[in-house]
Parts: structure tokens; C-alpha cells; sequence
């Protein structure tokens, strides 16, 4: 059976999606994107991640956030996104903000990870084919190299905006001390740093203490969180055990150790606080996040279109009282 030929919503940026200002520049992003480094590669449907990129495009989320790595296998959900994006979504490439990253394993050899020109130069051609796709909007050096001078990385991300292959550059992961260089080389260079992304979440509050948040917004830079959920440890899934199709259960990223019964302890107590708010842990989860005027959007992955939808309606409700942030701050 031939599946229908898509076509957007028309009402697509009328459903309460939000979208801010990332750093100092004429670039707005929704409050939520749509990341795909679980959940989109050569393990899952190509049907079932088509709807739930549909489904996001078709409730104002116009970021999808990837990398070269992404899958599982390496690679693989470039491919799916552009499979997805010859089918269906070209014909609204203008509307789109698509990233991609390089910096993690991904071939073998000297030159297959890390900060290189060569590296980088490689790699994002990789995805750009696997895409299909002339330029990505962002492209990232996904994460501080400490083996190559920084600016050999740097004046690869300001060469890739020259040659037209990706419209801006960020960072990822960077410690503060090497992101503040990062951000005086590029803007040195009229390519300025469009964007930092950092794991932000509860339990993760790294960005904050290592004044990485306060930075970026003091440099014109906009940030971007990852992880959200940490993994899935901010969801009620695990607040009565381990799901046997969990991550956990599935011997995934999260592994068992990670549930300490001090971690379970803070996610009951979460949990308690998200129920008592009229939400889910994962929504209270997000809209804490988007509480933050720091933060310009919040990575989210879908394992399903109810999933995203559950997601989305964390933007129904992101006031916090102070006594619920004293409380949230208790169990972090």
C-alpha cells in the first residue's frame, strides 16, 4: 500500500508551541525540539519514526536535532531523516532548522572522532549526503577536543559557514573555560557561536554550578538542553521498579547501578510533586527546564507519537511556586 502524500497542518505554529530568541541573533527556535539519537535508526521503523516526525512539524516543532553518530548503527538516523525528508518534508526545508554534530567515535582510524579539520570536513559531508541535503542550518563540534588546537576546530566551523554548508556553528559539551575561547575566536571571525548544547536535567545541574548557562547568555549565545529526563530516570517508569522493556530492562544507556535507592527515593518524591501539580514527573520535568529564560529550547526524543504528545503538553503549565522549587531543588 502506497502511503498518502503528507502535507502539514495548516495550523501548525497555533498550537501553543512558543519560540525564543537564541542568543543574540535573528534566530528563533521552538521551546521544544525534536532530537533524534534514540529511537530513529536502522533498529526502529522507518513508518513509526515518519509519524512522529510528522507529528512534530505538525505542532510547531520545526528543530530536529541529530549527529553523525546517531542510531544505532552510527549513522543511521541521518539516513532515516533523509529518507523522511525526500518523501515528505522537502517541500518545507524553508521552515526547518536542522542540526547535526561531529566530534564522537564514528569511523575507524586516526581521523574517525574528535576536533580535526579533516575530521570535521569528512564527517559533515557524510551527513549532509546521508540527509539529503545541501547545508544544515547548525553544525556542532559535538564535544571539546583536547588533542587539537582549538583553533584548528574552530576556524573549521568558520570555513564550513564560508563554503555554505552549514548557515551556523556551535559547540557542545565544552568545559567554560575552552567555550569562552570558542566563542572570542568565532565572533573574531564574524561567525558567531549560534548556539551552546549542554545536558541539563534535575538530576544534572553541571551547566548552572560551572556557570556554563550564565556564560552563554552573557556572550550573546543561546542554549540548548539535552537529556531532559535523564534517560528516562525523570519519568514515572521506574517509580514502582524496572519495566522489562525500560532501558534499564533493556541493558541500554541507563544501566542498573544507576537506580541507587537514593536515586529512587528523589524520583518517588518528584513524582509525588508532578501528581500533586497535575502533571506527569516528565512534563514537570521539561517545564522546569523551560522555566529558564536562559534556556532557548529542550531536546526532547519520542519513542512514539503518544509520547511526544504527552511531552508537548508540558507547555500547558511551567509556573513553579517557590516552595515547589525549593522541593524540586531538595531532590535534585
Amino acid at each position: 500500500m502506497i502511503p498518502p502524500v503528507y502535507s502539514a497542518s495548516s495550523s501548525r505554529y497555533e498550537k501553543g508551541m512558543g519560540y525564543r530568541r537564541c542568543g543574540r541573533s535573528g534566530i528563533l527556535l521552538p521551546e521544544l525540539s525534536l532530537g533524534l539519537w534514540h529511537n530513529f535508526g536502522s533498529v526502529d521503523t522507518l513508518r513509526k519514526s515518519t509519524e512522529i516526525i510528522h507529528y512534530a512539524f505538525d505542532h510547531g516543532i520545526c528543530h530536529f536535532d541529530l549527529a553523525n553518530n546517531y542510531g544505532p548503527e552510527f549513522g543511521t538516523a541521518e539516513e532515516t531523516f533523509g529518507t523522511v525528508m525526500k518523501h515528505s518534508m522537502a517541500p518545507y526545508r524553508h521552515e526547518l532548522f536542522i542540526s547535526t554534530k561531529a566530534g564522537h567515535d564514528m569511523w575507524p582510524g586516526p581521523y574517525g572522532e574528535w576536533g580535526s579539520r579533516k575530521y570535521l570536513f569528512n564527517s559533515l559531508d557524510e551527513s549532509l549526503r546521508r540527509m539529503n541535503l545541501d547545508y544544515v542550518d547548525v553544525f556542532y563540534s559535538h564535544r571539546y577536543d583536547p588533542h587539537t588546537p582549538l583553533e584548528e576546530t574552530m576556524q573549521a566551523l568558520v570555513d564550513i559557514v564560508r563554503q555554505g554548508k552549514a548557515l551556523y556553528v556551535g559547540i557542545s559539551k565544552y568545559p567554560a573555560e575552552k567555550a569562552l575561547e570558542a566563542y572570542a575566536y568565532l565572533a573574531a571571525r564574524d561567525v558567531r557561536c549560534l548556539v551552546y548544547q549542554g545536558r541539563y536535567n534535575i538530576f544534572d545541574r553541571a551547566v548552572e554550578r560551572e556557570g556554563i548557562l550564565r556564560q552563554a547568555a552573557e556572550s550573546g549565545v543561546g542554549f540548548t538542553a539535552f537529556s531532559p529526563l535523564a534517560q528516562g530516570l525523570l519519568t514515572d517508569r521506574y517509580a514502582h521498579g524496572i519495566p522489562a522493556d525500560s532501558r534499564i530492562g533493556r541493558g541500554g544507556y541507563l544501566k542498573r547501578s544507576d537506580l541507587t535507592p537514593e536515586v529512587l527515593a528523589k524520583i518517588r518524591g518528584l513524582n509525588e510533586l508532578a501528581e500533586r501539580r497535575g502533571q506527569s514527573l516528565a512534563q514537570m520535568a521539561i517545564a522546569w527546564l523551560l522555566r529558564s529564560e536562559e534556556v532557548t529550547s529542550v531536546i526532547v526524543g519520542a519513542s512514539s507519537v503518544g509520547q511526544l504528545e504527552s511531552n508537548l503538553a508540558a507547555l500547558r503549565r511551567r509556573d513553579f511556586t517557590p516552595a515547589e522549587l525549593e522541593e524540586i531543588s531538595r531532590l535534585s
